[in-house]
Parts: C-alpha cells; structure tokens; sequence
C-alpha cells in the first residue's frame, strides 16, 4: 500500500527567515559596521566614479573621497560642537527666565483650584507617611548592655549609627582612563566602519562577481536583475533622503530666524544632521532651538511658535512628502515604514533605525526576486495588495457595495467605459462563476453580486470619459449603421446576461441599434421573431469558466433561426487559441470568437464599414 504523500508544509518559508533573524541578532556586532559600510559605499560610488572618469585610478579615487568625506564632517562638526559650546556657556545669563518658565508649571496656590491642590498634596502625604515607631521596652538598649558588660556609643536611643564609604582618591592615570573609556568604542566602531567603506569601495567588483559566483551560473540573470534593481532603489532613497533634510534644515532655519531665535543658522543645520535618524532626530533637533527660546526669551510666544514649526514641518515632510517620495523610489508602502523602523530598532538599536529604510528595501527586493520569500514583497511592497477585479469581487463578497463602487469608480477616471468592464467587471464575474460552481458561493452572496454588478453597470448607461466631450453619434457613424441591428444574448445564467447588457450599452454608445435579452430559455423565441437580416449581428456572451458547450448550444440556436446572420461568441477573459476555437464548435461555426469587448466593437465595427468582405472564424484578442 502506497503512503499518501503529505503536502508541502505552508510554514516552510517561515523557517529560513526565522533562522535568518536570529543570525541578524547575534551577528549585529559585526553587521551593523558592515551595514553601514555598505551605505556609505552607496552614497560615495558616484564620487569614485566621477574620479575614475578623470583618469585617476581606483586606489586614489577612493582614499581621496574618503579623505573629502571625513574632512569635511569632521570640520561641521567641530564647527557645530563649538558653536554648541557657545550657546552652553550663555545659558547661564537667562537663568532668572529660565526660572520663571520652572515657576509657571508650578501648582497655583490661591484660589479655588490651588486649594484643592493644596488638600491632594496633604492628603498624599499622609497615604505615605511611615508607621508610628515601636515604643521601647521598659530597659534601654544602654542598660542592658551595661548589665553585659559592654558600651554603647554617645547615640540616642533607637538611632541607628551612621556608615560611609569613602572610595581611595583617584590618580591621573585612573582620571583619564575613566574620561577616556566611554569614547573608545564608538571611536572604534567608527575605525571599523570607514575601514569597511574603502574596503568594499575599492573591492566593489571583486565583492559582486563573488556573490554571482556564490548564487550559480543558473541564476546570474536574476541575480543580476536583483542587485541592478536594489542598488537603484537605495541610491534613489539617499538621494531622496539628502535633499529633503535639506529642504527642512533650510526651512527650519529659517523659520527660526524669523522667530529671532539666536544662532537659527546652526539649529537649522543641526536639524538637517539628525533627520538621519527616523522619528527620533527631528525631535530632538526641535527640542535645542526650543530650549533656547525658553532660556532667551520673557514670554511664551516665542517657544510655542517653535514648536508650531515643528509640528507644521514635520506633519507635512514627514507625514506626507517623505511617505510619498520613499514609497515611489523604495517601492516601500508607508505603514512598512513604520512597522520595519520598530523592527529594526528592536533588533540593532539606533544603526538599525537609521537603516531601517535601506534594509527593508533589500528584503524587499530579495522578496521580489526569491519565490519562496514573496510574501515579504507583498508585506512590505507598495503595489496594490489585490488587482482591481479582484478588490471588487471581494467588496461584494462581504457585501459592501460602496467601497465596491469606488473601486470601480476609481479605475474609471479618465479612462474609456469598455476598459472598466474587460479589465475589472467581467474579470469579477468570472471569479464570481469559478466560486458558484465549485459550490463556494452562497445564494445570499451571489443574488447580491449580480444584482449589484447589475446596477452599476445600469447606471453607467451616460458615462463619457472626462477628456471626451459628447458627441452626437450621428458624426461618427454612417446613416447605414442605423439599419443594422446588433442582438445580444446570454449563453445561460445571470453573469451572461451581465455582459451581453454591457456590450449592447457599449453599442448604443457607438450609434449601433442593439438589443439585450434577459438569460431565459426563451430568447431564440423572440430572436425568430425579430426577422434577422445579413446585416444583423447576433453577438453570444459567455463567461468562463464552464461556458463553452451552453455557448455552442446558443450557437446551434441562432443557426437554426438564421444561416446567414452573422454570429460573435465572447468568451469573455478566455485564453483559447484561433485554431482551438474552430475545431471545438465544429460545424456550429461562428463568424467572430472574442475575449474582450473591444475587440467585438472593433470587429463589429469594420464589418459594417466594409459590407461586402466576408470575415473568417477567428479568435479576436486586444
């Protein structure tokens, strides 16, 4: 007896990318340096490049532009230490503002409101005051170590004796090794880091053939496709991300300048520094500027114009520019953001927030590229996390026909009615006739959808793009059409019936005569009685997937009623091939097989712009 074969285990995935973070955690000490290296290597390669360009070689090019590059944020940053410094050693001078700021938060202590403070205050007091001390025994502590022989210290009598500890006095040595050790780790870090940068930027072929090397001959295309796409995207972040803390430092500044904050010009620099840091950086950047204005100035107004200026600045850079901008060239969505910041932060401190972005668009990009980690591409990524036929489907599953109006609604702007039925509405109804027929679809839930795709489509009847004016059909037709009439019919259920009305609403649009008949078993009835003519078009709707042998039945119908009426079947969304097609009806054949709408108003179209050709079976695709 054979042994089932147990399905593949949905958590697969899962177990790598687990493994993967714990290597992130533990690893961080060596992984933050190299991060970070990498990031720098990024923002300095057009520089090397540009170098290269003049016939300096790698090796120079390199220690040159690292040599730029630390000279000169060393100079700003001995330039803004010092300025820091100034600003220090004049705080002094305001301390009586200073004070009265601290004296303004204090509780009142007049008037209604500061007697109620005054009463909590006591009544607090009193919830926190110790216990009542035991009383002593009859005999002292003294007397009965005098019966023992003893002494007792000159002390009261329950007071306990006084200790200290007094640590040796500390010589020059121990002095400097106190002072100097807090600053030889990130002094360190920063050694290990610049050394990583000239490394990889000197290295930087070397270091890419080796990972396409490592990855196999079999996957250098997509490989390659990857670090092209994620070298893009981070260089398109820090390009982003230097000009916009710019632009805020430049405002910010600016702003405070006009306030008469002192030293605006480095506040406004400092500003532009920390915004490196998410979130955190521009706080603490408003926070000194804010400060000052405190210390400077007798009133309040100025502080709180500084921190409306933040507020202002930041709730529109950093809440909709930076959002928008990070998300069209990351590939980013917005909330990922956030989530990846947290994520980051938790895992490698403040370097993972300060490359939470870069980072999360290497997930990203390796999502994207890696089957078995597509979810992190659809987690993480900005494209729409369902298709627009889909979304509306869905809203009408769950029966909310508003946001599936929108959805609609929003596809439709400024574009051409026929895309928003070929590309959103048959797509939906065709999921909608995969789920009745597997038997998913409750009869609750399917009466809704086709009544509601009804309505809407209904209600489309007038609709004209916003950039096409209305114009009278009899311009873009000739009389003759007006004399030919197109007969829509369903193959055999309601979502048919949807469709064969949506191709005569597009007709009438179009200046054609069409007629739409409900999905019956009476309508080849009626098609009989309409006496057809050559010029006449009887066009069959049909939607996937279970649709082909109702729509060759509907054929033989119309045959039957008229053998030189001319006949369109749609299998609307269907992938089936021209020779396919024609074998499959058989003798049964029509003149026109189409996947879409606009391929039978086009087809529909030349026939009656040129009469006297006769059309072959054929499968119409856009």
């Amino acid at each position: 007896m054979a042994t089932p074969r147990r399905p593949a285990s949905s958590i697969g995935p899962l177990i790598p990318l687990a493994a993967g973070i714990l290597v992130l955690y533990f690893a961080r000490e060596i992984l933050v340096p190299l991060a970070l290296a990498l990031t720098i290597s990024f923002l300095l390669t057009p520089l090397v490049t540009a170098l290269q360009r003049l016939r300096i070689g790698r090796v120079p090019a390199v220690l040159l532009v690292m040599l730029a590059s630390v000279g000169a944020a060393g100079g700003i940053g001995w330039i803004v230490g010092g300025q820091l410094f100034e600003v220090a050693s004049d705080l002094p001078q305001y301390r009586l503002n200073i004070h009265q700021k601290i004296e303004d938060f204090h509780a009142p202590t007049s008037g209604s409101l500061g007697k109620a403070a005054q009463s909590v205050k006591e009544i607090g007091k009193e919830l926190s005051a110790s216990p009542a001390p035991v009383a002593p025994s009859s005999q002292s502590p003294k007397t009965a170590l005098a019966k023992k022989g003893g002494t007792l210290p000159n002390t009261q009598p329950g007071t306990p004796t006084p200790v200290q500890i007094v640590d040796p006095p500390e010589n020059d040595l121990q002095y400097f090794r106190r002072m100097l050790l807090p600053a030889l780790k990130p002094l360190g870090s920063l050694g290990v880091i610049l050394v990583f940068s000239i490394f990889i930027l000197i290295k930087r072929e070397d270091l890419r053939n080796r990972l396409l090397r490592l990855v196999g001959l079999s996957q250098l295309n997509l490989m390659t496709q990857a670090l092209d796409d994620g070298a893009t995207r981070i260089g398109r972040y820090l390009m982003m991300q230097f000009l916009v803390n710019a632009i805020y430092g430049l405002l910010f500044g600016f702003g405070l300048f006009l306030i008469e904050v002192p030293n605006a010009t480095l506040w406004g620099v400092i500003a532009a520094v920390l915004r490196i840091v998410p979130y955190i950086g521009a706080m603490a950047a408003a926070a000194l500027p804010f400060v000052m204005a405190l210390a400077v100035f007798n009133t309040w107004t100025p502080p709180v114009l500084v921190l409306v200026l933040y507020l202002v600045l930041e709730g529109v850079i950093g809440n909709v520019i930076e959002p928008w901008l990070y998300g069209t060239h990351t590939g980013v969505s917005s909330l990922a953001l956030l989530v990846t910041a947290v994520f980051w932060t938790i895992l490698w401190g403040w370097a993972g927030l300060i490359l939470s972005t870069p980072l999360t668009v290497c997930v990203i990009v390796l999502g994207r590229y890696v089957p078995q980690l597509s979810f992190l591409h659809v987690l993480l990524g900005d494209e729409a996390p369902l298709a627009p036929d889909a979304h509306f489907y869905q809203r009408l599953l769950a029966m909310d026909p508003v946001e599936a109006r929108s959805v609609a609604e929003t596809f439709l702007k400024g574009r051409p009615l026929v895309e928003l039925y070929d590309e959103v509405l048959i797509p939906a109804l065709g999921l909608a006739e995969q789920d009745r027929h597997k038997g998913a679809l409750d009869e609750a839930r399917e009466a809704f959808l086709f009544l509601s795709t009804g309505e809407l489509v209904a209600e489309l009847a007038d609709y004209r793009p916003d950039n096409e004016p209305p114009t009278a059909p009899d311009s873009l037709h000739p009389p003759a059409l007006k004399a030919s009439r197109v007969i829509c019919v369903p193959a055999i259920d309601q979502a048919d019936e949807i469709t064969a009305a949506m191709l005569a609403q597009l007709l009438e649009q179009s200046g054609y005569i069409a007629l739409a008949f409900p999905a019956d078993s009476a309508w080849d009835e009626s098609v009989k009685r309409l006496s057809l003519a050559e010029t006449d078009v009887v066009c069959i709707s049909a939607v996937p997937p279970f649709a082909f042998t109702h729509a060759r039945a509907a054929c033989q119908r119309v045959r039957a009623a008229s053998s030189s009426v001319k006949i369109v079947i749609g299998m609307w969304g269907s992938t089936i091939d021209a020779g396919t097609a024609k074998e499959r009806f058989g003798n049964c054949r029509p003149d026109l097989v189409a996947s879409t709408l606009a391929a039978t108003l086009g087809q529909i179209t030349e026939w009656h712009t040129a009469p006297a050709a006769i059309p072959e079976p054929e499968l119409a695709e856009r």
